[in-house]
């Protein structure tokens, strides 16, 4: 009998998550465009035998620069350059369907896979805010449902495109002088709303067939979107209740939609906060949050509710007057989330801050290593959990804690591998690989 097992990725994020981290005396405020920081990460999240690293991205500057170290770097060049640190664990980009084209897109993540021998995964998103429209020529941010149809049509040309060399395709036969048989390299035609696309791709079949699929929103539309395409799920749930809807929730859909929900895997983020004692921790989580500029908090807090930094009192409760989540164009779930967690839990506009500061909802938690433990174990048995992205407030300490102290009690419990089984990002996940569409009849994926 096979014992059900966690899986586990790891969300870079500059120097830490919690957005006062680049100010700890410890952080390099300068990591965040620095190529040996990550390839340490990388190397420290593969110690720990993590199934994957992930790197967010949005083709607009993230927020206040004076606020955080907000540059960041292409996150499929990144991942090029961490596949040759490292042997095994997947690498994980964001890229947006709204901002690309599905022959550039299907072109990168088919050679990162390639590049790194089947580690390659695509955290697909549709990109909210009116800014990054408007470095595309655009004046308004398109509709929420546009952008969804947009990316469910995106997904198809790009798979079609995967699938347009057969996985024999190339014959190498230097006796003949045929490198590949034309006939197994296809012509895709695709025409739809939104694309129009001859291919074939000029990269070969990726070694998983298709990277692995990844997507993080939570509206209506996203999860509808995650049910029909998705194999991993990153989503911020706040309370055990909240997550074990949404995990029954998705699981259902992608059964509704006829495939095997064992097949599409939930990870909630959590951001451990990491001390040997309690108090350690506590102490940790303060100082950060102490550290926090409330000022540069507010206005991005009044951003997202679509009102005047005038408006919040930071001494105060949210006004009355917020919008509905209906009247939201972008990330409608976080904006439903964010607000629901300051009414229940009563919080004034410095505290929600504070709450927001590591993890920008997701879910915090500082404690003890058997307690960070604990916690994961417990979402992961009471159905709530496939297995969690790991958000470490700081890096690299706060991974390092999470690999060395925490990955440890998980293996002891026999809740985590001890050593990787396979070679591919799929592999790690338990997924299958997808057979061409175009392929022969008889012909092996």
């Amino acid at each position: 009998m096979t014992t059900r097992q966690l899986h586990l990725n790891a969300f870079l994020m500059s120097v830490g998550h919690h957005e006062a981290s680049w100010r700890l005396p410890e952080s390099d405020p300068h990591a965040n465009l620095d190529i040996e920081h990550y390839k340490n990460l990388a190397r420290i999240a593969e110690r720990g035998r993590l199934d994957s690293v992930f790197l967010a991205d949005s083709p607009v500057q993230m927020g206040d620069p004076g606020r955080r170290p907000s540059g960041r770097l292409e996150p499929t060049v990144l991942l090029t350059a961490l596949a040759g640190a490292t042997d095994h664990i997947g690498l994980i980009a964001t890229a947006s369907t709204t901002y690309n084209e599905p022959y550039n897109l299907a072109r990168r993540f088919a050679s990162l896979d390639h590049v790194s021998g089947g580690r390659a995964g695509w955290n697909i998103v549709t990109t909210a805010g009116v800014e990054a429209a408007q470095n595309f020529g655009l004046d308004d941010l398109p509709a929420h449902r546009h952008r969804y149809e947009r990316a469910a049509e995106f997904v198809e040309v790009s798979k079609k495109l995967w699938d347009s060399w057969d996985d024999d395709a190339i014959v190498a036969d230097k006796e003949r002088g045929v490198h590949a048989e034309a006939d197994r390299v296809h012509v895709i035609n695709h025409e739809g709303p939104h694309f129009k696309v001859r291919g074939p791709l000029n990269v070969p079949r990726p070694p998983q067939g298709h990277p692995l699929l990844v997507q993080a929103g939570s509206s209506e539309d996203g999860r509808d979107f995650a049910a029909r395409h998705a194999e991993a799920v990153f989503t911020a749930q706040q309370t055990l209740d909240e997550g074990k809807g949404f995990y029954a929730d998705l699981k259902d859909r992608a059964a509704r939609f006829g495939r095997d929900p064992e097949q599409v895997l939930i990870l909630p983020g959590i951001v451990p906060v990491i001390g040997d004692t309690e108090a350690e921790a506590r102490e940790l989580d303060a100082e950060l949050e102490r550290l926090i500029v409330a000022e540069y908090a507010k206005v991005q807090l009044a951003n997202r509710f679509k009102l005047s930094p005038d408006e919040l009192d930071l001494d105060r409760e949210l006004p009355g007057n917020l919008p509905t989540e209906d009247e939201i164009e972008g990330a409608k779930s976080r904006f439903t989330l964010i607000v629901e967690l300051a009414r229940r839990e009563r919080l004034t506009v410095r505290q929600l801050i504070g709450r927001l500061g590591g993890g920008r909802g997701h879910r915090t938690f500082a404690g003890t290593p058997v307690q960070v433990a604990d916690t994961i174990q417990h979402w992961f048995d009471h159905g709530a959990a496939d297995g969690f992205n790991i958000m470490p407030a700081v890096l690299p300490s706060g991974l390092e804690s999470f690999v060395d102290k925490v990955v440890p009690i998980l293996q002891e419990r026999g809740l985590f591998r001890t050593e990787y089984t396979g070679a591919t990002l799929r592999d790690h996940y338990g997924l299958p690989r997808p057979a061409g569409q175009f392929a022969r009849p008889g012909v092996s994926a």
